[in-house]
């Protein structure tokens, strides 16, 4: 009996919801203030945010057609396998598991639970307990199967969106009502939109936060396998996303500035909060505590559905890992690397319940590997085109080679600008690969031993 394996079961709409809601996540309500701290005026602060989108088209173009040259539910995984081999696949796997995916789910379940804490607090352990609850309840609903899952994607999302076009209405209403004190700051502000350019240092660090805030688009690529139609879908998806969260993130950083000033928004701690404060008083910040909430919730079920996809592709190719190789004909799932990947970001729950760090530790740690193996996947575009020069290639990305060099000097520079921030982040993400090193070398022996205890069995 042939194994399961994943089916062709999503539809563009619920593909669009699961990119949108794995991208539109806590950041847009963290970052735009960092990034007004680093470029210093309205028009290198818009600028920065119009580059984001147009950097992440050109890599949706990249991704675009390996994605429907080589449709797999191991995504970056898989393309990393074809074009440097195994050993390289499975680094970006062990970094994905341990530091990517799962660190990603226990910091927006915690972000959720500061807000639900707003909102109706449970005691001295109320983020937490917020945190693993947000786990368990959304890891349990997509062990129920791939369609239950991308079904809560699709109205999480539709929730976020509306979310985020409620920060847009605050400006419109501050804009209507011509607020005194906020009328003056963007006076001030628009007299010196073009402002002093900063120095490439400062503006390559801000882009590190504007790109991690578009970061996530590349998740498409898991759902490869899995969408209808994928090589005319796939473009479609990957377009209007990214088309849909340009649009939305230059409107709301468009309202923030109007509610808040550049200056205002600099100084902010928590920019959104803010904004509704100054709009509609005490019921604003309810309100953005539950888009907060919601937002988090969006991302944590977006990254455990394309998170357990490259699991189950480690699973397929190391025998040692086969157990998470497994998947559930009837539910459409991988449902042991799912259950691998709620427990272990429960455990990363369970001990940073009174050590977590914040937004900026998060980038610390994992815009170095993220950006790594980014880099590495773009190159992988050129390579297979050499390597593999008679595949069938439904789509063909755009100005070859120039567009995926120029998104590869992108994610380089990004790199750069990474380590050059990053100090103990750095250091922790180098011993996350290097501990990556050992196991795959613990992994090729146990697989050698097996081979030869299979080749001395009688037959």
């Amino acid at each position: 009996m042939t194994p399961a394996s994943p089916q062709p079961v999503l539809g563009v709409r619920h593909a669009i919801a699961i990119v949108v809601g794995i991208v539109i996540g806590a950041g847009i309500f963290k970052a735009p203030s960092l990034v007004a701290q680093m470029t210093g005026s309205p028009g290198w602060m818009f600028a920065a945010w119009a580059l984001g989108g147009l950097a992440s088209l050109a890599g949706a173009l990249c991704y675009a057609e390996l994605a429907t040259t080589y449709p797999h539910a191991g995504g970056d995984y898989h393309f990393l396998w074809r074009a440097y081999g195994r050993r390289v696949s499975f680094l970006f796997a062990r970094a994905r598991f341990a530091v990517i995916t799962t660190g990603s789910i226990a910091l927006l379940a915690f972000v959720f639970g500061d807000y639900m804490t707003q909102l109706l607090p449970l005691g001295a352990w109320s983020e937490s307990l917020y945190a693993a609850a947000a786990i368990v309840v959304l890891g349990w609903v997509n062990l129920r199967g791939m369609r239950s899952g991308a079904l809560a994607q699709s109205w999480l999302t539709i929730v976020e969106v509306l979310g985020l076009l409620l920060a847009v209405v605050a400006g419109l209403y501050l804009l209507v009502q011509g607020a005194g004190a906020t009328g003056a700051a963007v006076g001030a502000d628009a007299s010196g939109a073009a402002g002093a350019a900063p120095g490439w240092g400062m503006f390559g660090l801000a882009m590190v936060f504007v790109l991690l805030t578009y970061g996530g688009w590349n998740e498409a690529a898991y759902l490869g396998a899995e969408l209808r139609d994928v090589s005319r879908n796939m473009l479609r998806v990957l377009v209007a996303s990214i088309a849909i969260i340009t649009a939305l993130y230059l409107m709301v950083n468009a309202a923030y500035w109007y509610g808040l000033g550049i200056d205002g928004m600099a100084k902010s701690n928590a920019v959104a909060a803010d904004l509704l404060r100054v709009s509609f008083g005490r019921t604003g910040e309810i309100l953005v505590s539950a888009v907060v909430a919601v937002s988090a919730l969006t991302s944590i079920n977006a990254t455990m559905i394309v998170g357990a996809r490259s699991s189950f592709a480690v699973g397929n190719d190391w025998p040692a890992l086969a157990g998470l190789g497994r998947w559930h004909a009837t539910r459409g799932t991988p449902t042991n690397a799912l259950l691998a990947q709620t427990l272990f970001a429960l455990a990363l729950v369970a001990l940073g319940s009174n050590a977590r760090g914040g937004f900026e530790t998060m980038v610390e740690y994992t815009a170095p590997v993220f950006w790594t193996f980014f880099l590495l996947s773009t190159l992988a575009l050129i390579v297979l085109r050499r390597r593999d020069p008679h595949a069938v290639r439904p789509f063909r990305v755009p100005l070859y080679p120039l567009l995926p060099l120029v998104f590869a000097a992108v994610c380089a520079y990004m790199l750069w600008s990474s380590l050059v921030y990053v100090r103990l982040g750095a250091i922790v993400g180098v011993a996350v690969l290097a501990a990556g090193v050992l196991a795959m070398l613990a992994l090729e022996v146990h697989g050698a031993r097996l081979r030869a205890a299979q080749a001395g069995r009688p037959g």
